[in-house]
């Protein structure tokens, strides 16, 4: 929240992968950090080897299917995590605690935390390389997490009052191809809100594709910096959502966003 005070932000989104564990604590710097806050989540799904992140904005935590889907995530990046690891550690020193103490209490774990683990341990220089090389998709090291289907976690998004919105659907860096024009438009039978287009891996083909994309389907597009700390290239408020969309996402919402 200082940060994004820094950033000269007026509000910013929290949605962490599949735990909203940091939501109070966030809330509770709203006051000093006089920068508003959009309580959110971001699921994830896979569609035939291809990863898919949905992101959940304003989701009520205790309606509907969302939370015990989101247990489920939890528990199989976790597992993922831990395989990863293993066979991390038969090459380089690095151990399955040393990434779980990276993730933190309450944290799912992700390839962030086994690529801090390994900038901590000397073998790779940052994030960004860790995630070119040893983690990439490609890499032996690397394990496909078992996850619901995009379309099933839309419909428990939407159980929950929340505003599903399609994260970087064209990033280049990420498992699989991404989805089609006609899965995406499954996904908007399903309830899809939005396309997030503006995001630091679309280069501007890829925005312009998903700005078409969502025009087809007649829904607005986002912009989010997918902000990890500082383990990444990525700064808060490189990508902004226009002010009338995220008038709608407020109004759309189970829950409310938190102002100073």
């Amino acid at each position: 929240m200082t940060a994004a005070a820094r950033a000269s932000l007026d509000v910013v989104g929290l949605t962490d992968h599949d735990t909203w564990a940091g939501w109070s604590e966030a809330a509770g710097q709203v006051p000093a950090s006089g920068v508003a806050l959009l309580r959110g989540v971001e699921v994830s799904a896979s569609r035939n080897g291809t990863s898919v992140h949905v992101l959940a904005l304003l989701p009520d935590p205790e309606r509907g299917d969302l939370a015990a889907l989101m247990e489920r995530s939890r528990r199989g990046r976790d597992r993922r995590g831990r395989i990863m690891a293993e066979r991390l550690a038969e090459d380089f020193p690095i151990t399955w605690e040393q990434v779980r103490a990276s993730a933190g209490p309450g944290a799912t774990v992700g390839r962030p935390h086994l690529a801090d683990t390994l900038v901590a341990a000397g073998v790779v220089t940052d994030r960004s390389a860790a995630f070119q090389t040893i983690l990439a998709p490609s890499s032996r090291y690397y394990v496909h997490h078992e996850a619901p289907d995009p379309i099933v976690v839309v419909e428990a998004i939407v159980s929950a009052g929340g505003v599903p919105i399609l994260a970087h659907p064209r990033a280049a860096s990420r498992a699989g191809q991404g989805l089609s024009v006609e899965q995406i438009g499954e996904l908007v039978d399903a309830g899809l809100f939005a396309l997030e287009a503006d995001h630091r891996e679309h280069d501007e083909r890829a925005r312009a594709e998903v700005r078409e994309i969502a025009a087809r389907f007649g829904l607005p597009t986002t912009g989010a910096s997918d902000y990890h700390g500082e383990g990444k290239p990525n700064r808060l408020g490189e990508h902004l959502t226009d002010r009338e969309v995220f008038a709608r996402i407020e109004d759309a919402g189970a829950i409310a966003v938190i102002r100073p």
